[in-house]
């Protein structure tokens, strides 16, 4: 298990590869690409390495802003 300290970096990592494998397979299928898993992995991979670090540096101003717009207001959804 890695230290708590980490998480912040763990989640970048595991969303951003997550979308951005998503987001690549859409387009690799939308172009109808032959050789698709090798065409998605190239895409995949630089989208990752694109991503990763604008993730660890947003998301942190992502979290503040989303808490400041919905701070006194109540989750209607909440039990």
């Amino acid at each position: 298990m890695l230290p708590q300290r980490y998480a912040h970096f763990l989640f970048a990592l595991i969303q951003s590869g997550l979308t951005t494998a998503i987001a690549a397979a859409i387009t690799i299928w939308r172009m109808g690409a032959d050789g698709v898993l090798i065409d998605w992995v190239g895409s995949w991979l630089t989208s990752w390495l694109a991503m990763v670090p604008v993730v660890i540096l947003a998301a942190p101003a992502i979290k503040w802003l989303s808490q400041t717009l919905t701070n006194g207001v109540p989750d209607r959804r909440a039990p």
